[in-house]
C-alpha cells in the first residue's frame, strides 16, 4: 500500500467514524455468528485486522476467554477512539497499524478475522499473505461482510464488477497464492463470509 492508498483510506474513515456505528445498528448478531463459525477455542490468539470501531471485538474476547488474547489493528486512529468510547476496548489490545505491515512476528496468532478489510488493500495477495506471515500453520482467517456483495452493491447503487476480489472465483486463487486454502463460502443478502485455514 502506498502512501497515498494509507491516507485515502484514514481519510475515508476519519470522516466516518463518529457515525459508524449508528449506520449499522443491527450488524451485531451477524458479526457474533460470524466469529463463531471462525471456529476459536479458549486460549487461543486471534487478530481483528481492520477492526473499526471494534465490533467483533466482544465476541472474540468471549471465545477465546480470559486465557486467549485478542488484538484490534486499524489504520485509522479516530476508528480506535470510537471503539475506545464504546468500551470495546476491554480485553483487546488496541493498535495503529497497516495491515501490509503487521507488527508480529511470524506464526504467533490462532486466527484472524477481518471485516471489510480486502476491498481496502490496494494490493490483496500482498496483504493476504502478511495475514498468513503472521498466523501458525493451521490456523485460521474469517474474511467477513454484515451483507453480501450484491446487497452492498445495490446499497450503493451500482452493479457487481466481475473483477471484485471477494468473488469466488477471485478470491480462491488470491488467498491460494499468499498461503490459504478457501474451505467454506457464503455469499447471501445479509452476510458474506470466506472461511479459510493457512497452509
Amino acid at each position: 500500500m502506498t502512501e497515498y492508498d494509507r491516507t485515502r483510506v484514514r481519510e475515508f474513515f476519519t470522516e466516518r467514524a463518529v457515525g459508524w456505528d449508528a449506520r449499522f445498528p443491527d450488524d451485531g448478531p451477524v458479526y457474533d455468528a460470524a466469529v463463531a463459525e471462525l471456529g476459536l477455542l479458549p486460549g487461543n490468539s486471534v487478530l481483528d485486522a481492520g477492526c473499526g470501531t471494534g465490533r467483533a471485538l466482544p465476541a472474540l474476547r468471549a471465545a477465546v476467554g480470559r486465557e486467549g488474547t485478542v488484538l484490534g489493528f486499524d489504520l485509522t486512529p479516530a476508528m480506535l477512539e470510537v471503539a475506545v468510547l464504546a468500551g470495546r476496548h476491554r480485553g483487546a489490545l488496541l493498535a495503529v497499524a497497516d495491515a501490509l505491515r503487521l507488527p508480529l512476528r511470524g506464526g504467533v496468532l490462532d486466527a484472524v478475522f477481518a471485516a471489510g478489510l480486502v476491498t481496502h488493500l490496494s494490493d490483496p495477495v500482498a496483504g493476504l499473505r502478511e495475514l498468513a506471515r503472521v498466523v501458525r500453520p493451521g490456523g485460521r482467517l474469517a474474511l467477513f461482510h454484515p451483507v453480501g456483495r450484491a446487497a452492498l452493491a445495490a446499497r450503493r447503487g451500482h452493479a457487481l464488477s466481475p473483477d471484485d476480489p471477494r468473488a469466488e472465483p477471485n478470491l480462491r486463487p488470491l488467498l491460494l497464492a499468499a498461503g490459504w486454502r478457501l474451505t467454506s463460502y457464503v455469499d447471501e443478502d445479509d452476510r458474506y463470509l470466506a472461511l479459510s485455514v493457512r497452509v
